[in-house]
């Protein structure tokens, strides 16, 4: 080895260490933790008890017969759909199974699904009847702009004639919303007639047994809108104790 290449090696320090007090180690107390307000925030944003529920009633289902599916008690059901509990990922997964929906379901956002249009030419008038030639009334559903079930709107154009059958809506559970758009229908609810007069607006219980047809030799146009809900949930709110809970907020 010669000189020169000995003089470099011996020449050539090694690369500096920073000192071990020198090293910035962040303390476990100094990490921030998360706000509890805004994880509460973001589960009441996802509204899973609502979603719960929502999938529940598009399938006519009740608390007692979910709980059974999913092993989950009626009572607990029904905490969670009012918000009052939140479900741990088991029992979610439990109750995705019952409904055939991946767990992402439940914390998509809808924002990208609130906006749609339904145009008239690709809406289909659906004749209801006896025969399609001679219908009792033409309907035009525009359910596919809520896939997700729990409102059910449509159009109903009713025909005149009284050899024509009264259109009977099948009994459910919840709300049913009326807009007459155009001439005049005769209401049957429990064997006493209303007549609704154009832009008469009916709300009705869809329990109630109830018939609609065309009162007059004209044709009627309504709006029909169904709200599938559990009873109560409709009620007028007392005034007194909305007041009363104003103050005290």
């Amino acid at each position: 080895m010669s000189k020169a290449a000995a003089s470099r090696r011996t020449t050539t320090a090694p690369l500096p260490m920073p000192e071990a007090d020198t090293i910035h180690r962040q303390h476990p107390s100094a990490i921030s933790s998360v706000d509890p307000e805004a994880a509460e925030g973001l589960l009441s944003s996802a509204q899973l008890g609502q979603r719960i529920k929502r999938l529940r009633l598009k399938r006519s289902m009740g608390l007692v017969e979910l709980g059974k599916q999913t092993g989950l008690s009626a009572s607990f059901l029904s905490q969670l759909e009012t918000g009052r509990v939140v479900p741990t990922l088991r029992n979610l997964a439990r109750i995705s199974l019952v409904f055939g929906k991946d767990l992402s379901y439940f914390f998509e956002t809808s924002d990208a699904a609130v906006f749609r249009i339904q145009r008239k030419r690709n809406r289909a008038r659906l004749p209801m009847g006896l025969t399609p030639e001679s219908p009792d009334y033409i309907a035009e559903s525009f359910g596919i702009l809520v896939p997700e079930g729990g409102l059910r709107p449509c159009m109903a154009e009713f025909l005149p004639g009284q050899e024509r059958s009264a259109f009977q809506p099948e009994r459910y559970c919840g709300i049913e919303m009326v807009y007459v758009l155009s001439g005049e229908i005769a209401l049957l609810r429990k064997g006493e007639e209303h007549n609704l007069q154009t832009k008469d607006v009916l709300y009705i219980s869809g329990e109630t047994p109830r018939s609609y047809r065309a009162a007059g030799d004209q044709p009627a146009v309504a709006l029909i809108i169904s709200f599938d809900q559990e009873p109560g949930e409709f009620r007028r709110p007392n005034r007194r104790h909305s007041a009363q809970r104003d103050l005290e907020a």
